[in-house]
């Protein structure tokens, strides 16, 4: 098969802990991988996935090839993979704009980030990058909050040909308008809020829905959240955390019995604990009313690696948004979105939601020839 060709916005820990997957899932086999919900997704395995351009605006990573770059502070992430070949592909200056909240200037280096001091590009050479590099495939993995980036680089996606999958709680394609010039340029978009594998919001999800299908009246819920990577950094700038908290919330409100009001449920990031480091602790507490109108609770603490957590479902991401160029696909990818993100166009349950997955997976590639949209006024773009 050929490669798949990405492109990552931001070198974090969740980048690093793809790039890592990549090279340990290089050297399995099907029968020895652990951990990938799917091992061939339309004949593409995780080996066929190359990166070709990546962006980020800390110091200690522009500059550096990606199998350098995942390893330099802040990043803190478990290292699963010590020995990630290079890649050939060098992290550029990309666009600050709001990727960096005011208060994290004011910490220890090893737990911010160190703005680099270099020119910033300008759309026409993000796009003139995309192009050169021949990027099919665009991952948004920009801090939380950061909404005037995210919508930079789904324009700089839009004008250079490539289909996006974003990451982030910035609703892009969960907003018709952003969706719909996606569809108009035939290209796939997937978003918003890539979950976890097994995380928070997921097993709430499940437990909320398991407490519809046994008939119990869920009547108030919390979901509380620890963590000490700089993605809980940055969340501490509560100015940055709305469409976070909206992302995580509807996606536990998509699947109650009847919606609960808002002073009933809280889900949502809670403090930073900097020992922590990429570990996420996670509490949820359920009260509710069953046979006979007597109460119950449920109370649950899961601990993951947070980033590893959710690489795997980038992994499957990728490959659909591959897939869906194969066939002529544009817009958003419904039963992907459903399936790996907490705020979809579309919510429903995990159940339809691996329906819709496995149908789309199953589907049979349109006879079409695939070619790269080159932009008309890259030249010409500005920010």
């Amino acid at each position: 098969m050929e490669k798949i060709k990405i492109a990552i916005i931001g070198v974090g820990n969740c980048c690093s802990a793809l790039v890592q997957g990549l090279a340990y899932y290089g050297n399995t086999s099907s029968e020895q991988a652990i951990g990938l919900m799917h091992w061939d997704m339309g004949g593409y395995t995780p080996h066929d996935i190359e990166i070709v351009a990546a962006f980020d605006v800390d110091r200690r990573k522009v500059g550096k090839d990606v199998s350098e770059a995942i390893f330099a502070q802040p990043n803190c992430t478990a290292t699963f993979c010590k020995n990630v070949p290079a890649s050939g592909t060098i992290v550029q200056m990309g666009r600050v704009m709001d990727g960096i909240s005011d208060h994290m200037r004011d910490y220890d280096a090893q737990r911010t980030f160190l703005e680099a001091d270099l020119p910033q590009p300008d759309k026409a050479d993000i796009v003139r990058t995309l192009v050169d590099s021949g990027a099919e495939v665009l991952l948004n993995y920009l801090p939380v909050g950061s909404e005037q980036a995210s919508r930079f680089y789904a324009e700089c996606a839009l004008d250079a040909g490539t289909a996006f999958i974003n990451n982030i709680p910035v609703f892009i394609a969960s907003d018709p308008l952003w969706s719909g010039r996606f569809k108009e340029k035939g290209l796939p978009i997937i978003g918003d809020d890539i979950k976890s594998q097994l995380g928070a919001t997921i097993t709430h999800r499940v437990l909320t829905d398991l407490f519809k299908k046994r008939g119990v009246k869920l009547e108030r819920t919390y979901q509380l959240n620890t963590g000490g990577n700089t993605d809980f950094l940055n969340m501490l700038n509560r100015e940055r955390l709305s469409s976070k908290k909206k992302s995580k919330t509807e996606a536990v409100q998509s699947v109650t019995a009847e919606r609960l009001t808002d002073e009933n449920i809280h889900v949502g990031p809670s403090d930073y604990v900097a020992w922590q480091k990429d570990n996420k602790v996670c509490f949820i507490r359920m009260e509710g009313r069953l046979f006979g109108d007597v109460p119950m609770n449920l109370e649950l603490r899961l601990s993951v690696e947070d980033s590893p957590n959710s690489a795997g479902v980038a992994i499957d991401a990728i490959r659909c948004a591959k897939m869906a160029l194969a066939r002529g696909e544009g817009g958003v990818l419904e039963g992907p979105s459903a399936y790996f993100c907490k705020h979809p166009p579309r919510q429903v349950n995990d159940d339809e939601a691996y329906r819709l997955i496995e149908a789309f997976i199953r589907q049979h590639p349109k006879q079409v020839e695939v070619r790269q949209v080159k932009p008309l006024r890259a030249a010409q773009s500005g920010s």
